[in-house]
Order: structure tokens, then C-alpha cells, then sequence
């Protein structure tokens, strides 16, 4: 398995950019993104935290960014609390060595 270290940089970028499609596509599928922009968010944030998401999403405009993160944040699941929920509810004694 490769690490971010290993991946050259143009992969990274087109993994990046797939990544964002398939998050944009379900937000668009979810009704969350359509062809009306009708609200505006403003904010004051530190430029390197800005610059630093964009490199890391290889996004280039602000607008890009906050659509996306945005996206992320409104379809992530709730995986870690469900699985931190069922703490205890496996039985001690079960043997799980395959």
C-alpha cells in the first residue's frame, strides 16, 4: 500500500480530484448542491489554513474549497460514534482468531 510520501504527485492530484467528484456528485445527488447559489458565507480565517486546504483538496479557488467541505462535512457518517456505541456489546469469551 502506497503512502502519501510514495504517490508521485500528479497521482495524488487526480486521486484528489476523483475523490472530490464522487463527494460532489453524492452532495448534488443528495439535493445539497444544485445550480442556484443563493446564499453567501464570509469569515475570517488564517490564509495558511485556507492554502493549506486547498493544496491538500488541490482545489484552486475559495468557492471550490467551501463546496466541498462543506459537502464532507454534511454527508460524513457517524461511523466512529456508532462503533464507539458498541463498546462491550461483543461477548468477552468469543473467539475471533481466524
Amino acid at each position: 500500500m502506497a503512502t502519501r510520501s510514495t504517490i508521485a504527485p500528479n497521482e495524488a492530484r487526480e486521486i484528489a480530484q476523483k475523490r472530490n467528484k464522487l463527494v460532489l456528485d453524492q452532495a448534488r445527488a443528495s439535493g445539497l448542491l444544485g445550480t442556484v447559489k443563493n446564499t453567501r458565507l464570509s469569515g475570517r480565517v488564517p490564509s495558511e489554513l485556507v492554502e493549506a486546504a486547498k493544496q491538500r483538496a488541490h482545489v484552486n479557488s475559495d468557492t471550490e474549497l467551501l463546496e466541498l467541505a462543506l459537502s464532507r462535512l454534511a454527508l460524513e457518517d457517524d461511523f466512529g460514534a456508532k462503533l464507539v456505541r458498541r463498546k462491550g456489546s461483543v461477548p468477552q469469551d468469543l473467539d475471533l482468531a481466524i
